[in-house]
């Protein structure tokens, strides 16, 4: 369960004494307790993707109960502990919520997240220090190295200077490897790549001022406002594709 941080008069706004709804802003609040990171924008985010369904008011106000934010939390822990894709979270919700005990997530395999280790090229303040070898990271994927080589020789992974990658990474690979299923090649994907790195320029050009302020709070705030530009240029994109392709909106 999730706990609603202790004490202070504002916590009181959040909920009603009967459970009753709370504005975006206060489910934001509870959920910081657990997920620091977590943002506004991820919150809508995982609403467009159907998997919290909040109330409206007439005037057209979200109100999350006790109920949503709990559902919330679930999404992230699922993402931040097992790598769940969000149609696989979304099963185990349906599972749920027909009071069904949903698969119990696979464990990471033994010797591919090796216990966090200090790196000198981890930058100060960063989430995740958890670092991986090439090996780790290829069986995270279910790859062959040679497979894994041609993705570093075309530029789609750049490992640390001591050849590590980090957590990041794992997400990469296996998008990469499932795009793979499809015909699609590294020599197809360089582009994807580049448009990423122009996208994170973009951010970094907003960020920038932030990391560099005297105050550290205004320094604090540069991850999350980095992290919430990044799923907004992410949707973006995904809509420019879809659009592109005349999709019918998701």
């Amino acid at each position: 369960m999730l706990h609603t941080p202790s004490g202070g008069a504002g916590n009181g706004a959040a909920t009603g004494e009967d459970g009753g709804p709370m504005s975006i802003g206060a489910a934001l609040r509870m959920l910081r307790a657990e997920f620091p990171e977590v943002t506004i924008s991820k919150i809508r985010f995982l609403e467009s993707e159907g998997l919290v369904e909040p109330e409206r008011s007439p005037s057209g106000y979200r109100k999350f109960r006790d109920s949503d934010v709990e559902r919330l939390a679930y999404v992230l822990r699922m993402q931040r502990d097992h790598y769940l894709p969000l149609k696989v979270i979304r099963e185990h919700l349906d599972a749920r919520a027909r009071g069904e005990e949903p698969p119990v997530p696979p464990a990471p395999r033994p010797g591919a997240l090796p216990e966090p280790r200090a790196s000198a090229d981890v930058r100060p303040g960063a989430a995740d220090p958890v670092r991986l070898g090439r090996a780790e990271l290829a069986a995270v994927a279910d790859v062959s190295e040679d497979l894994f080589a041609e993705w570093e020789s075309y530029g789609l992974l750049a490992p640390y200077e001591d050849g590590a990658y980090d957590m990041a990474a794992v997400s990469v690979v296996r998008l990469l490897a499932d795009l793979g299923r499809f015909g699609l090649e590294a020599r197809h994907l360089r582009s994807v790549k580049a448009a990423a790195e122009r996208e994170a320029g973009l951010v970094e050009q907003v960020v920038a001022p932030l990391r560099q302020a005297r105050d550290p709070r205004t320094r604090a705030r540069a991850e999350a406002t980095a992290g919430e530009l990044a799923e907004l240029a992410q949707r973006l994109h995904t809509a420019f594709v879809r659009t592109a392709l005349r999709l019918p909106a998701p």
